[in-house]
């Protein structure tokens, strides 16, 4: 039943509505997507994803509870980490794929995922156009837990998608709030 306890833990954290982003879910694995539109061009939106992630990363998702902890070395092996308190630490992601303002792919158990039998490869994608960027992030989840995956497509869904919301709304305006 850890997936049932992951899936009530994120539920209880998340803020933002439940988005129809899941692109597929099966016991064995997930696959949920957002796509934004931002104002500018990619290699400033991508430099805010990497060296800005403390301001567009809400703070109750994280382990310690303060999103100033967090960083990402955009760089293969690199990582996307947090600290904790009293010297300890968490490896959300493994930054596998660096391609300024073009492509960040990073792996892992994001989060919570963790502590189950899976395995993840988040991909942000930046597309520029004019003077807007489409950004991509999609993330893909495989591997066992508990009564199957599918259940927790959803809330991984609405996780990702507040913090996609608050990227966007940080390139936008200044703001992630």
């Amino acid at each position: 039943m850890k997936a049932v306890a992951v899936a009530i833990t994120l539920v209880t954290f998340a803020s933002a509505p439940a988005h129809a982003t899941v692109v597929d879910a099966a016991a064995g694995g997930f696959t949920v997507r957002h796509v934004i539109e931002v104002r500018g061009q990619a290699a400033p939106a991508y430099r805010t994803v990497v060296d800005r992630v403390s301001a567009w990363w809400q703070a109750d998702h994280t382990f310690s509870g303060n999103a100033a902890n967090l960083s990402i070395d955009a760089r293969p092996g690199g990582c996307f980490c947090e600290f904790l308190p009293g010297g300890g630490g968490v490896r959300h992601l493994t930054v596998v794929y660096a391609d300024a303002g073009k492509l960040l792919r990073l792996t892992g158990g994001l989060g919570p995922l963790q502590d189950l039998a899976v395995d993840g490869a988040m991909t942000w994608k930046f597309t520029e156009s004019g003077m807007t960027t489409t950004i991509e992030m999609t993330y893909k989840v495989g591997g066992y837990a508990p009564g199957g995956l599918a259940a927790l497509a959803p809330v991984v869904d609405m996780v990702l998608g507040a913090q996609v919301a608050r990227l966007k709304r940080l390139i936008d305006t200044g703001r992630a709030d």
